[in-house]
């Protein structure tokens, strides 16, 4: 006989006593809510079963049936469906929305095939990294209520966005590099070819129609390269010149530009050497430098998704009969009232008109547990009721609420980032005109001595000191370096970061969602008998969604289950059931014994006749965060926590993990000047953390690492993203970034000593141009193969020094 199941068969949460049945395929499966059941059975009659099959990651809880079918239907009326939906120039409406709970390509199939057997619905195209859904269908057959109604149906909540974001400048991006990486590549490839044709040609016999066509094919190929997939060079050179700096773009633009004009003389003339596949690879290994540093800076998301997932698009509001109506959350207004259901975020700020309600503001203030609030008191836009129902009073809206202020911090912050030492820049300017000086001096010299070797010494030079290895050196370790965090689930955000995570000296950590998880773990019971006082705290508390009562369910799950009848939530206490025939109470000191100061700061369990027992909760410590401190400190990174909780509970963390300097009841503001005092001390400052009150301080840190379980807002200020739960990635991201410093610092000296020993002996004329061509690539190749070796054995990396150039952009 098979065990019971002890998770929702959909979503994978913890079962309830009694648990709803999904009939599947004539089997009955245990589901956790109506709304799985609901997802379930709904997947099956579309003929999706197999989702089930190829998943390999459950999604969230499916919303309540009668919930999704009333937030659908809010999406009706035209003032909202106006702002998320365009019309196509064929007559075909789109719109893109922001889909909860991708998990994996199941989820994806799943959707897609869902979305597509709605009638109307012509494409429905699912990025499962940025969690978006882009669906156009035939406005005369069916609705964007109807596609949300259908996607609510099989367990995925979706946000319509505005239709702005359908020309998504991040897309036009990827789009664009994308293609200029596809000609480069190919071009590269043809050009390859033919140069081989002329280099074997050189040693054993070619005749000259056949070279003539192979220098003629080379250039077929390599001119759509240096025309299209070179023009962000050369537009950037453009804006670098107008400023009147010589940038990285200019040698490189110079470079391709002088070497593409001199192959296509001599491809004219009908002899000498042509360089179309050196300037092909060049060209298509910078772009591959960039585009990865793009794609890694594009898994932060953006900030406008973060927004829209926290800030509801809809509100209930009362008419003036007390009626409710579903309105935009974008037509409030200051004096409006508005009914926020349990588990759902008030749409704006304001004050609390019913007797009373819990909300977690975890991710706006860092507060670790659920608030009491009562009549009068304030609320926060953004928060999540999770007891209640509240009834709101609209002060603020829009740009006026405190979820607003803190995303204009945010872009007050990265505006305000310093930006490194621009030495990297100088270094630059002064190699171009040193370059542009020499040649100059190498023709003049030429001229006078031997006119007839003025052009090929010339070229010589330019190839030799073109600025390939160069210009190498930062892309090739940043993409390496990019490739190897990925994998060990880092992702780098922002390719400067890599150089302050290997330097910083002071580590900031946020203690809410970083140094702890989201859970409670029970951490003592004082009892006669502890495991009946467990068991039956465990009845009370499993049907509740409550941090406290899942934390003393999950404590019991080794205990014999006990059933509870006629559990109730008394607002703002507790829980309160019978068991065998007797009242328990679970909850506050107040609420279970009638007087508050019995044992202040536990979970009382009481009955007929008194306390039974008392719970000690304590924060769960993230997986890793020990080691991750013990690492840093262990490599002179000086550690501090900053704050928004309470103080005993900022302590006690403290405490637990050996940080001596912390910092409570912080708020965004607080934190983002803590870190300005820091840096106006000299400091490079390291920022961890993963809510919306993080954003700034990671915004203005010189790295800044976000949690990928925290808040988006967070990962949008973010330079790296953890990917996991585990913190012990960070020291091991640490290694990597010093490992890559020292690689990139030993690629720039290699060229810088390439440079130095070439350039004279092809300024002399002892070096020809097809010679220097094959110097060229080899010093190229020297700078990439010395990258690969970044990540084999990180741990060993030596302390690397502050570069001297900046590592911005792959150049």
């Amino acid at each position: 006989m098979n065990a019971p199941a002890a998770s929702c068969w959909h979503c994978g949460d913890r079962l309830p006593i009694d648990p709803p049945q999904a009939v599947v395929a004539g089997v009955a499966h245990p589901v956790c809510c109506q709304g799985c059941r609901a997802a379930a059975e709904w997947i099956a009659e579309l003929g999706l079963a197999d989702y089930y099959r190829l998943r390999s990651a459950k999604p969230p809880r499916a919303p309540e049936p009668a919930a999704a079918q009333r937030s659908a239907a809010a999406w009706q009326r035209p003032e909202l469906a106006r702002h998320a939906v365009r019309t196509t120039g064929a007559g075909e409406a789109e719109a893109l929305l922001l889909v909860d709970g991708i998990r994996c390509a199941a989820c994806v199939w799943l959707i897609e095939r869902a979305l597509g057997s709605v009638d109307g619905v012509h494409s429905v195209q699912v990025n499962a990294s940025a969690q978006r859904a882009r669906v156009v269908w035939d406005p005369g057959r069916t609705t964007l209520a109807a596609i949300l109604h259908a996607l609510a149906r099989t367990g995925y909540g979706a946000l319509p966005l505005d239709a702005a974001a359908l020309d998504d400048a991040r897309r036009r991006e990827v789009r664009a590099a994308q293609k200029r990486l596809a000609v480069a590549g190919f071009g590269t490839m043809q050009a390859m070819m033919y140069a081989s044709a002329l280099y074997l040609g050189a040693v054993e016999a070619m005749d000259a129609a056949t070279r003539d066509l192979m220098r003629w094919f080379g250039l077929l190929v390599a001119t759509p390269v240096v025309f299209y997939s070179a023009r962000p060079f050369f537009e950037g050179a453009w804006r670098s010149l107008r400023a009147r700096t010589l940038g990285m773009d200019v040698p490189v633009a110079i470079a391709v530009a002088l070497i593409y004009a001199a192959s296509f003389v001599q491809a004219l003339r009908g002899g000498g050497e042509v360089y179309f596949d050196s300037v092909s690879m060049f060209v298509f290994l910078l772009l591959g430098g960039r585009y990865l540093e793009m794609r890694a800076r594009h898994r932060a998301g953006h900030l406008a998704d973060a927004m829209a997932r926290l800030a509801p698009a809809f509100a209930d509001r009362y008419r003036a009969d007390d009626t409710l109506e579903r309105v935009g959350a974008h037509e409030l207004a200051p004096g409006d009232r508005v009914h926020v259901a349990q588990g759902m975020r008030l749409p704006a700020d304001g004050v609390l008109e019913s007797a009373a309600c819990r909300v977690d503001e975890a991710l706006l203030s860092g507060e670790s547990t659920p608030l009491a609030k009562r009549r009068g008191d304030a609320l926060t836009g953004g928060s999540m009721v999770v007891e209640g129902p509240a009834i709101l009073r609209v002060r603020q809206v829009g740009a006026d609420t405190a979820l607003a202020g803190i995303a204009a911090l945010v872009a007050r912050a990265q505006s305000e980032r310093p930006r490194l030492a621009r030495a990297g820049e100088r270094a630059a300017a002064g190699f171009v005109a040193r370059t542009l000086t020499l040649a100059a001096l190498c023709a003049a010299a030429w001229s006078v001595v031997d006119p007839a070797r003025a052009f090929d010494a010339t070229l010589a030079v330019l190839v030799v000191s073109c600025p390939c290895a160069f210009a190498l050196a930062v892309p090739a370790a940043i993409t390496r370096a990019l490739a190897v965090l990925a994998a060990q689930g880092v992702f780098v955000v922002r390719t400067d970061a890599i150089e302050n995570l290997a330097l910083a000296s002071h580590a900031v950590f946020d203690k809410t969602g970083t140094l702890t998880d989201a859970h409670l773990e029970l951490a003592g019971v004082d009892a006669d008998d502890r495991d009946e006082a467990l068991a039956l705290a465990a009845a009370i508390a499993r049907g509740s969604r409550h941090p406290v009562a899942q934390a003393l369910a999950h404590a019991a799950s080794g205990l014999p289950l006990r059933s509870a009848d006629s559990v109730r939530t008394i607002e703002g206490g507790g829980l309160e059931a019978d068991i065998g025939g007797h009242t328990y109470r679970l909850g506050s000191p107040a609420f279970a014994l009638g007087d508050a100061a019995a044992v202040d700061g536990a979970v009382i369990l009481a009955g007929e006749g008194g306390a039974i027992a008392a719970f000690r909760l304590d924060e769960r410590l993230r997986p890793g965060a020990r080691e991750a401190v013990a690492a840093l400190a262990a490599g002179g990174v000086a550690i501090e926590i900053a704050s928004g909780d309470a103080t005993p509970k900022v302590e006690a963390v403290a405490a637990r993990l050996g940080i001596a300097r912390w910092h409570a009841r912080q708020s965004p503001a607080a934190k983002l000047e803590r870190l300005r005092a820091l840096r106006a001390g000299g400091a490079r400052v390291l920022a961890v953390g993963d809510g919306i009150n993080d954003a700034p301080v990671l915004a203005g840190a010189d790295a800044a690492v976000a949690l990928a379980s925290g808040a988006e807002l967070a990962q949008a200020a973010g330079d790296v993203i953890l990917d996991g739960a585990n913190l012990g990635a960070l020291p091991a991201a640490r290694a990597i970034a010093r490992e890559t410093l020292a690689v990139l610092q030993q690629n720039q000296r290699w060229a810088l000593a390439y440079n130095l020993s070439a350039v004279p002996l092809a300024a002399l004329g002892f070096v020809p141009p097809w010679l220097a061509a094959i110097g060229m690539s080899a010093s190229s190749l020297v700078v990439v193969l010395n990258a690969l070796r970044i990540g084999r054995d990180a741990s060993a990396a030596p302390a690397p020094a502050p570069l001297h150039a900046p590592l911005g952009r792959p150049a």
